[in-house]
């Protein structure tokens, strides 16, 4: 069982910044695919951004150039810098582990093994 638990979320300003923690429990985190994911209210969960154990990343068209995805392993954490915050970002945003990886980049949720509670971030127009 892998136990993730994000942070960092809030309320900011269009054009704004944040910066998301997602922190894993396991000491094999470095092997994990890591996502983001986001789900704003009545909308399905969409992908975000994934980082490979390798540290190749890939971004969904909507956040590409704005968002980047990085990963710390020796604190079994990765991270999701957000700027230039619009206020179509606002969601529900989960981290999620990948960790037997089939694909090069996973974007669906079913390819993810396990998933974080999630955090609320809000941005004002």
């Amino acid at each position: 069982q892998v136990l993730l638990v994000e942070s960092g979320g809030g309320l900011v300003q269009a054009g704004g910044s944040l910066r998301l923690s997602c922190e894993a429990s396991e000491r094999t985190f470095s092997t994990y695919t890591m996502g983001w994911f986001r789900q704003a209210p009545g909308k399905e969960r969409e992908f975000v951004a994934v980082i490979r154990r390798s540290g190749g990343t890939f971004y969904a068209n909507s956040v590409k150039g704005r968002f980047t995805i990085s990963r710390d392993n020796t604190k079994n954490t990765v991270y999701l810098q957000m700027n230039s915050l619009k206020p179509e970002d606002t969601a529900v945003y989960y981290c999620a582990a990948d960790i037997s990886p089939r694909t090069t980049f996973p974007q669906y949720r079913y390819e993810y093994d396990y998933w974080g509670q999630g955090t609320q971030v809000t941005v004002a127009s």
